[in-house]
């Protein structure tokens, strides 16, 4: 390997502290990353077992994209992990299709570019035994709140799960009155300075593919059969074309990489570790009808990721600025009245007019998809077209502005249309049968 290479030591975890450390070295700097595990109810014989040095290995890799990504070179030196030929793919993956919004951005093109090398992987071992029970990713917003009611009802057992929670995080967790298990991350200063710093790269990396490898950890060490996430069906729609292929913003949540980190979950662990998104088979508008029908959450969640920077909030729940308050105020809108939307909220978004050039955006009248973690184009323009003559929302300025356009652009059969589909669930999806049964009478 080249003195350009993207060098991943060999990580460790130590059980009598809960903590794993995670080293890196990029051209002349070192970082370390700690991870700091709950020492209650941890399991301090599954640390020695090849499941949990397995997933170590791979959760060093793809904690790793936010030092890579600082030069972003072409090789990737993981000669000190153990990772089979597969496991070697999934991490280039992550490095690929994970960093595709990083790359466009920064007009960088690595797609098939990057190389890997890895240390031996490890001999079969016993597989861990793990309980059917449930680790459900949360996130604060309205997706992860209607799995867990959507469980709740089925009647399945889980626990709720988030990386350095804060804000919405914390305030919906406690609303649930369900256990909630909590891992702090601690990333390396320098990696965060010199990210501002002239010579170096920064950007979005992918937080859904890091976050559910701590999962994966965790699952072992507390005793977790199923790790749930709350990704919708629309999270497969990229961006923009850049280098060849799709770069998408929501990469970690699509059904492609669900499909292959649950594969590689799976394999490292005999199969006794499961891994699916109980809304796959939605639209983000189905799922939004799915949470009006409890407001026993509109005061403490929120979807607004200015509430979720490195350095937190101590502003109102929704900016209404953002293209997720602007989009996920537009989906509600059809199911819910103008009353309780606007208490949500605290304002009525689209009747502001500075939010028409956005909301042209949003609905594919101009620009392309924002960089954000927002429905399809099709969806937001048939969410707005629904809501056109509907006495609540029709005189808003959004709507009036947009009304006209949608309907010449599309046409108003081809909205109509593409509502109803958008409302119409999806058998594209990884949710294993029995749970899919116990769910489906309550999602109807």
């Amino acid at each position: 390997m080249s003195q350009t290479s993207f060098i991943i030591d060999a990580p460790v975890f130590d059980p009598a502290t809960g903590e794993a450390k995670f080293f890196y070295r990029l051209a002349d700097h070192t970082f370390v990353e700690t991870l700091r595990f709950p020492i209650e109810g941890l399991d301090t014989a599954r640390p020695g077992t090849g499941a949990f040095k397995t997933l170590l290995d791979l959760t060093a890799a793809v904690l790793g994209v936010s030092y890579f990504k600082l030069l972003a070179p072409f090789e990737i030196d993981a000669t000190a992990l153990a990772l089979s030929p597969a496991q070697q793919a999934f991490v280039l993956d992550v490095y690929e299709n994970g960093l595709g919004e990083f790359y466009a951005r920064n007009d960088l093109k690595r797609f098939g570019r990057l190389t890997i090398a890895a240390g031996t992987p490890r001999e079969d071992s016993v597989p861990p035994t793990l309980p059917a029970r449930a680790l459900v990713l949360i996130g604060g917003g309205k997706d992860s709140l209607v799995s867990v009611q959507l469980l709740e009802s089925a009647g399945a057992e889980m626990t709720l799960f988030a990386v350095n929670p804060k804000g919405p995080i914390l305030t919906s967790a406690e609303r649930s009155d369900l256990p909630f298990l909590t891992v702090d991350r601690v990333l390396d200063p320098e990696m965060i300075a010199l990210g501002q710093q002239p010579g170096y790269y920064n950007g979005h990396v992918p937080s859904t593919a890091i976050n559910s490898m701590i999962a994966a950890l965790a699952s072992l060490l507390y005793g977790y059969g199923n790790i749930v996430l709350s990704n919708e069906r629309s999270a497969s729609e990229g961006n923009i074309e850049f280098d060849g292929r799709q770069a998408n913003h929501q990469y970690s949540k699509s059904i492609d990489f669900e499909r292959a980190i649950r594969d590689v979950l799976s394999t490292a662990t005999s199969g006794s570790l499961g891994y699916f998104s109980l809304l796959r088979p939605y639209s983000e508008a189905r799922i939004a009808a799915l949470f009006t029908r409890s407001n026993r959450y509109d005061d403490v969640f929120s979807s607004c990721n200015r509430n979720f920077r490195l350095s937190g909030h101590d502003g109102p729940l929704w900016c209404g600025q953002c293209p997720k308050c602007h989009f996920v105020f537009l989906i509600f809108a059809p199911h819910m009245d103008k009353d309780r939307l606007t208490a949500i909220f605290g304002q009525n978004v689209l009747d502001n007019a500075d939010n028409i050039a956005p909301y042209r955006e949003l609905t594919g009248l101009s620009g392309h998809k924002p960089w954000e973690c927002v429905g399809e184009i099709l969806e937001a323009a048939a969410c707005l077209w629904r809501i056109a003559d509907h006495p609540d929302w029709r005189d808003s300025a959004v709507v009036k502005a947009l009304k006209p356009d949608l309907e010449s652009f599309y046409g108003p059969a081809r909205l109509l249309s593409a509502y109803e589909e958008f409302m119409t669930d999806s058998a594209d999806h990884l949710i294993p049968d029995h749970i899919e049964n116990a769910v489906a009478p309550h999602a109807h």
